[in-house]
């Protein structure tokens, strides 16, 4: 399959949403948290089904190649034959999905166990070999012409996978010869994906000596000191993160400069003229709706982040913020910790007050254990849904620790999860979402669960802190990630002209940081190599701005929801079923929704401007 495809062989656990929260609480025992079973998938390593389906695998691409290569635009003139040949890929698809989502799954559970390395490592490169075989599907697709191509889908047998061909249409201009995609897939063994597989195993592997604790901290635990109500503990952690990423600069810089310019050959050679062009077209979204919503944020900054974290600091007794002060919690805010079954309910009740449908079928993610949410070493950062394969079901994992916000993203995970079981029945090649679609459910089902718990908050002053809270996390994931958009913009386009230097790297970063965050934080020096950390940038290159395109998609979806917009539960429901199989455009159709229109960017800039108005009227009733 070439490396635009749509419907990827390897699991696709790069929906992650970044955690943050303080530390684990020693005052109150969370409860049973659980582990995943993966047996669904294989039963272990050594299981022997493992064997036997890379070598099943193996077998059916060379049948698929020996069986249609140089003949599928031939049987373009016979409907129901090329559907056959397009259901054994589908088919072989999903087979080779469930080894490679093994795979990925059990080394994120463990990053640092060098056998589940080497499982994965190894797994990787015989789906990757088993994939060459497969290469000329879709170029030999891309060649049939219009005329034919039209005339076969009228048959009903291929009807269904004429979204995924319409698709397919697309990314023939950026499309090589077979020999080439051949090349650029075992290559990306040794290229990138060495690459990210180093950056992960490194991160996993670091440890920051945290001023005042008694042992060194790996990454996601110093992170979670970034919210920690005391300010010392707050900049003991930010100054060790500084001096970690500080000791290992070279490496990052490395690592970087590799990738842009791995992705800038693959670009030039495709013939994509924009350093984003390639992912806008894995959207399936066109740059200037994308363009629409970068421009409609970065207008919004002053009425949005610059202001909230004006008003944070005058809640914290200070001129500004220092960096490591705009995740601190507000002064005397209650920190209610949650046990893992009080998170299972609120998140549940959530999802059923607005459709039954919808927390049934979160429900089995907690009865079958679908979820890994302890904390353990060597397990990877953050949380996501893995999606897997139609054939079996998502796996969600997060490290839980007790804090509302990890309730909120538990909820946001589940979103996932329940989106990606509703659009199995697409198959392998139409269930696969766009990722400008993909947070539709996870940001929806976050806002439901955060709206129950703010109604059954009584207290002012608690209701003003779950407020700034969202306020926070909106801000986070539309006004930091279309930074990082931007960021990425500086360095994918200065990495065109010439290798970039760490102070390069260091200086752009500074730049969108501090046009986005304000006059209000202080970006104090070490926070300049703060762009080492996240694996956005070096997983899923212009991933990021997928977060805002969601989280303003869903603040207007809600709008209606809250306005009672006629059959908004069915429409809903029709959205997520649909899995990759319709353009945003048709999706958003019945709501009336048109994402080409600035108007719908500022709907749902709206949402988070209005949060903010109401904490500015409470601290006006208080004064």
């Amino acid at each position: 399959m070439t490396p635009t495809t749509r419907a990827p062989l390897f699991s696709d656990i790069a929906r992650a949403k970044a955690q943050s929260g303080s530390t684990p609480t020693e005052e109150r025992d969370l409860g049973p948290i659980p582990e995943w079973d993966l047996s669904d998938l294989y039963k272990g390593m050594d299981d022997p089904s493992v064997t036997r389906d890379i070598d099943r695998a193996a077998a059916e691409a060379k049948r698929i190649k020996d069986a249609y290569q140089g003949k599928l635009v031939a049987l373009s003139g016979d409907g129901a034959k090329l559907a056959d040949a397009i259901s054994s890929y589908e088919q072989l698809s999903d087979l080779m999905g469930k080894l490679g989502s093994f795979a990925g799954l059990l080394y994120a559970a463990n990053q640092a166990d060098p056998a589940r390395a080497k499982f994965y490592g190894d797994i990787s490169e015989k789906l990757t070999k088993i994939s060459t075989d497969l290469i000329f599907v879709e170029l030999e697709l891309n060649q049939i012409e219009e005329a034919a191509l039209a005339q076969a889908v009228t048959h009903p047998a291929l009807a269904r996978y004429k979204p995924w061909l319409e698709d397919l249409r697309k990314e023939k201009p950026y499309q090589l010869d077979e020999k080439l995609e051949q090349l650029f897939t075992e290559k990306g063994q040794t290229g990138r994906g060495a690459f990210n597989r180093l950056f992960s195993e490194t991160m996993t592997g670091l440890r920051f000596d945290v001023e005042g604790e008694p042992a060194p901290l790996a990454l996601e635990a110093t992170l979670n000191l970034l919210s920690n109500p005391a300010e010392p503990r707050r900049r003991a952690a930010a100054e060790a993160l500084s001096k970690v990423f500080k000791d290992n600069i070279r490496l990052f810089t490395l690592i970087t400069n590799t990738l842009a310019k791995d992705k800038e050959i693959s670009d030039r050679w495709r013939g994509f003229k924009d350093v984003a062009d390639s992912r806008h077209l894995a959207n399936r979204v066109e740059a200037p709706v994308v363009d629409a919503l970068v421009e409609s944020v970065r207008e919004a900054y002053p009425r949005l982040s610059h202001r909230y974290y004006a008003m944070k600091a005058k809640w914290l007794g200070m001129d500004r913020l220092s960096h490591w002060d705009r995740n601190a919690p507000l002064p005397d805010k209650p920190e209610q910790i949650f046990t893992w079954a009080e998170a299972e309910g609120i998140v549940l009740k959530a999802y059923g007050a607005f459709a039954p449908d919808m927390a049934n079928v979160a429900k089995q993610f907690f009865d079958k254990r679908w979820i890994d949410a302890p904390l353990r070493e060597g397990k990877t950062q953050g949380a996501f849904s893995a999606a897997t394969v139609p054939s079996v079901h998502p796996y969600v994992l997060m490290n839980y620790q007790g804090k509302p916000r990890d309730v909120m993203t538990l909820a946001h995970e589940l979103g996932h999860g329940v989106h990606q079981m509703l659009a199995r029945d697409q198959g392998a090649l139409l269930a696969p979402t766009p990722l400008t679609l993909a947070e539709t459910a996870s940001v929806f089902g976050e806002m439901l669960t955060f709206r129950a718990l703010l109604a059954e908050t009584k207290s002012p002053r608690e209701k003003k802190a779950m407020i700034a809270g969202k306020v926070e996390d909106m801000l986070n994931t539309v006004v930091r990630q279309i930074a990082f958009y931007l960021f990425e913009r500086k360095v994918h386009e200065g990495r065109r002209k010439g290798e970039l230097t760490s102070d390069e790297l260091n200086a752009y970063w500074m730049e969108v940081q501090s046009e986005s965050l304000g006059p209000a934080i202080d970006l104090k020096p070490g926070y300049e190599v703060y762009w080492a950390y996240i694996p956005h940038f070096i997983n899923s290159p212009f991933y990021v701005y997928a977060y805002a395109f969601g989280d303003c998609l869903v603040n207007s979806l809600y709008g209606l929801y809250r306005e009672a917009h006629p059959g908004f539960v069915t429409k809903y429901f029709d959205l997520l079923k649909a899995g990759g199989s319709k353009h945003h455009s048709e999706l958003l159709a019945p709501f009336g929704l048109d994402a080409t229109d600035p108007s719908f960017w500022s709907k749902g800039l709206k949402v988070i401007e209005g949060m903010i108005d109401e904490l500015e009227a409470m601290d006006r009733a208080t004064a």
